[in-house]
């Protein structure tokens, strides 16, 4: 036996708790500092997200600090996690690019005794406590086709701009998707020809959304479920003189697509960003105090936003979205 194990069998003899320092959690006794680490710097969503976060801070106190890779790979996101464990942050809340990729980093961070949680695009469920979901994913997924749906009259051929190949939560609702047109007679008659992918660049999108209109001279519509990708589009669709017959739907700013809604070319599917950086912040903080531990059924007050419940698999809804039409166009102020 080395030495070096003799303090732990004598704890253990003696009846003594034993746990290991860099396993430690403890509880915060009050406001800590949250490091906000989204998918990428330059994305506006997330920097109108963070000053809900920073609204939060201002009523309960503690802070925010926000820093993200240039490139929205779980790799880059990784050297951050680790930036943030050498800041002694008190919680991590991160938007996964990868959901497993970033898993281990994010486990050495808790063995640190940082809290971790997740929120706009979930990590693997055993890497963090709780998800602050922007909206149930099968909600919007359903909400996008039902958009392409009216947008296209119910018939006939789309397609679908994604973000990257990896993304977890785009792949859930193109998986969901692609169940109800092969299940529900509504959709019978719509074809999804393709699946292609942004890479989270607007000159890519717009790449892409051009090379889907030559491609597939029948095409209708796209479904874009990405907040850069759908403006990006947009644009090259309008210069190339196709936005009139290629309908657009998907995920982005309203105001971004403000003119194309109310021209008829597009749809919009959206929910109100500053609230989701604001219950993120609240949730950060209830980890760090102990009073989430990611427990279904478990419940927590998130200031002017009420009460919210923790779900299966510790995730937390922030609420339902809309289709954003010229109708409703005013209620979306980003």
């Amino acid at each position: 036996m080395t030495t070096s194990r003799l303090p732990l069998v004598a704890a253990l003899l003696a009846g003594v708790a034993f746990a290991a320092p860099a396993m430690a959690q403890e509880c915060a006794t009050g406001p800590v500092t949250v490091g906000l680490l989204p998918k990428l710097d330059t994305d506006p969503y997330f920097q109108v997200a963070k000053g809900g976060a920073e609204d939060a801070a201002k009523e309960i106190g503690g802070s925010v600090v926000q820093a993200a890779p240039s490139q929205a790979t779980a790799e880059a996101q990784i050297e951050f996690i680790n930036n943030f464990v050498a800041q002694k942050v008190g919680v991590i809340a991160i938007a996964g690019n990868d959901a497993n990729a970033v898993a281990p980093a994010l486990k050495r961070a808790a063995k640190e005794g940082i809290r971790i949680i997740s929120y706009d695009s979930d990590v693997a469920a055993d890497a963090r406590t709780v998800f602050v979901n922007q909206v149930k994913g099968d909600s919007l997924a359903e909400m996008m086709l039902q958009s392409m749906h009216d947008l296209i009259g119910g018939e006939g051929e789309f397609a679908i701009l994604s973000s990257t190949a990896t993304a977890t939560n785009q792949n859930a609702w193109i998986d969901f998707m692609k169940q109800k047109i092969a299940s529900e007679e509504k959709y019978g008659k719509m074809k999804l020809v393709q699946v292609a992918y942004g890479e989270e660049s607007e000159q890519v999108n717009q790449q892409q959304a051009l090379a889907l209109a030559q491609a597939f001279p029948n095409l209708k519509g796209i479904i874009v479920p990405a907040g850069i990708g759908l403006p990006a589009a947009a644009r090259a669709l309008e210069q190339a003189g196709s936005l009139d017959k290629i309908k657009l739907t998907g995920l982005a700013p309203a105001t971004l697509m403000k003119k194309y809604i109310e021209a008829g070319q597009a749809q919009d599917i959206w929910w109100n960003v500053t609230d989701l950086g604001y219950l993120t912040y609240h949730a950060a903080q209830a980890v760090a105090q102990c009073k989430l531990t990611g427990k279904e059924g478990e419940s927590f007050t998130a200031g002017r936003l009420g009460e919210y419940k923790v779900g299966t698999s510790g995730e937390i809804v922030l609420g339902p979205a809309k289709i954003v039409t010229p109708e409703n166009l005013a209620e979306f102020k980003f």
